[in-house]
């Protein structure tokens, strides 16, 4: 046979093995030729591993490879070992990461762990003891005994829990912000230091602040404690509010003030523990911005944090079971400032995370720091305010003095409100009115101003209360602090400004009021300045903001401001 016989035959015979893929697709072949080659029949060849042959394949028709295939499938996929190696590897690296965050965990829990303390009363989260009898957390050693055996400590409520529940007045805080009177247990600045974990934690912070006191309680450097922290802020007792009041003006009102003092909230809610009113839209907020933090309720002392959280286990007990069974074991409710001592956990989400109420920030620029234990009821309002408007024709006035006012208005006169307040009426138009927004306890008194020391002096304790009794009164400070307020104003026949006395309440300051019953004619006056003299104890201190619209005509002057698109989209929005 000639040479290009051998050579056609060959390539005849090499185009029949390509032309007839069914004979090539053996098992065996899978690790030489990595393309699919359907309906095989391994029984065309035998093959003998001593002798291994290269075949080449070459194929007619496009080869498509099949959806089913795995990335990588063929001579060039990893082997099982670089598979395990690989597997040993991102083993290796997790487990690195997850030490790295453990030690992270264990630095922040030395800081503070509220769970790692000993078991706590849970109406005031004073630690349990069986030691003193008079201290916040006592429990006789028989009752710690048996809750002890039965893992039920922390189910355990304090024989000082149990007299406030009974209406009794224990202080138990001294200090800077504390309270005179009674036997004190704790201090201010220790209370403050149960907070100072909170900045170093991811937490949602709803803070609260008192309609009555807004200035007083608002906690104004609320950042030092909550860190960067999300906030929203909880307006409480707007059911103690006048009649008539328009509470879409008194949220925008506080909404303008929250922007003032520069802090940023999530958003605002007025809300009542007593009337559950607002509390439903709290809860909805906090589902929505909770993202399995705890939440914290912040506030300063006696705003009102263990109703509004009894208020908020009330509303969510509804529909989260876990909330229903944390209403048996609620922190205690009392008219005493003070009454928590440390952070109390509450099981409240089923979705988990826990809710925590905690200790007041005690003020030293309050009333409440000033006066003694037994007369901190006095400046709570147990029921909604009544504005008293002056000059009028009141129960304490002199025949004199209310002459006297009906002729020439309140000028020359000196206005005590108790004995927590002493307002010299220096420079005003006859028709000025002031209308006192506070408890019903205090008592206005008006005698004019060169006889108002001697007045002060010979009625502190009798007619000017608080402080009670004459006892008392002997070691009162007095008031010592003296401001004097220039006020200007432009529209006569609106509120000018409120001033507020930092936990009391505030009066309003009207240039003309045409209702005075002044028998002169009204000052045809467009603009000018009002002048007073206001007399406290040394550390409260004295407010002056804007007017806060309430009662029927606050409804009427009061005006929105008018915002652009940028400012209503930094500006929160106030929920009722």
């Amino acid at each position: 046979m000639s040479k290009e016989a051998s050579i056609s035959s060959s390539s005849r015979s090499l185009s029949q093995l390509t032309m007839a893929p069914k004979l090539l697709a053996l098992s065996s072949l899978s690790s030489i030729c990595p393309f699919h080659i359907p309906n095989s029949t391994p029984t065309n060849f035998k093959f003998h591993t001593p002798k291994p042959t290269l075949i080449l394949c070459k194929s007619t028709e496009p080869h498509t490879i099949s959806e089913s295939e795995p990335d990588g499938y063929g001579a060039a996929a990893p082997t099982r070992g670089d598979i395990y190696l690989q597997r040993q590897q991102v083993v290796a690296a997790s487990s690195s990461v997850l030490a790295t965050t453990k030690k992270k965990k264990k630095k922040k829990d030395k800081i503070f762990n509220v769970s790692n303390l000993a078991p706590c009363c849970y109406g005031c989260g004073a630690p349990l003891h069986t030691s003193e009898v008079d201290a916040p957390g006592y429990v006789d050693q028989e009752t710690y005994d048996l809750k002890k055996k039965h893992h039920q400590l922390r189910k355990i409520l304090c024989g000082r829990c149990r007299l406030l529940s009974h209406g009794h007045m224990i202080t138990a805080v001294g200090g800077n912000g504390g309270y005179p009177g009674g036997k004190q247990f704790i201090s201010a600045e220790e209370l403050r230091e149960k907070l100072s974990h909170l900045r170093h934690e991811k937490a949602l912070i709803v803070k609260l602040v008192d309609i009555v006191d807004f200035n007083g309680s608002f906690l104004a450097r609320v950042r030092d404690l909550a860190g960067a922290n999300p906030i929203i802020l909880v307006i409480t007792k707007v059911d103690l509010l006048p009649k008539e009041t328009d509470l879409n003006c008194v949220g925008d009102w506080v909404v303008d003030a929250t922007m003032k003092k520069k802090l940023n909230v999530l958003s605002v809610h007025l809300t009542s523990s007593k009337s559950l009113v607002g509390i439903s839209g709290v809860v909805s907020e906090i589902q929505k911005e909770k993202k399995g933090r705890d939440v914290y309720i912040l506030g300063s002392a006696n705003v009102g944090k263990s109703a509004f959280i009894n208020a908020l286990l009330n509303t969510m007990s509804y529909k989260d079971p876990i909330a229903a069974s944390a209403r048996k074991y609620k922190p205690i409710q009392s008219a005493v400032p003070g009454t928590t001592l440390g952070p109390i956990p509450i099981d409240a989400f089923l979705s988990g995370g826990k809710l925590y109420d905690t200790p007041g920030v005690h003020l030293h620029h309050r009333q409440a720091a000033v006066i003694h234990a037994e007369d901190l009821p006095t400046l709570a309002p147990q029921s909604r305010l009544r504005g008293q408007a002056l000059p009028s024709s009141g129960p304490n006035l002199d025949s004199q003095i209310a002459d006297r006012m009906r002729s020439s208005g309140l000028s020359g006169l000196s206005i005590f409100w108790g004995g927590l307040v002493r307002i010299d009426v220096l420079k005003v138009l006859p028709e000025t009115c002031l209308t006192f927004y506070g408890p019903k306890a205090l008592q206005i008194h008006i005698v004019p101003t060169e006889e108002a020391d001697e007045f002060y002096q010979k009625e502190l304790g009798v007619l000017l209360t608080p402080p009670r009794g004459k006892e008392k009164a002997e070691d009162w400070m007095g008031l010592e602090t003296k401001r004097q307020l220039q006020i200007k104003y432009e529209d006569i026949e609106r509120p000018t400004c409120d001033v507020a006395i930092s936990g009391l309440g505030w009066f309003s300051v009207v240039p003309v009021n045409k209702s005075a019953g002044i028998s002169n004619p009204v000052s045809e006056v467009t603009a000018g300045e009002l002048t007073f003299v206001v007399h406290v104890p040394k550390p409260v201190e004295i407010f002056v903001r804007p007017p806060m619209p309430v009662g029927k005509a606050g409804g009427q002057w009061y005006d929105y401001m008018e915002l652009t698109e940028e400012e209503l989209e930094v500006r929160p929005k106030w929920f009722f």
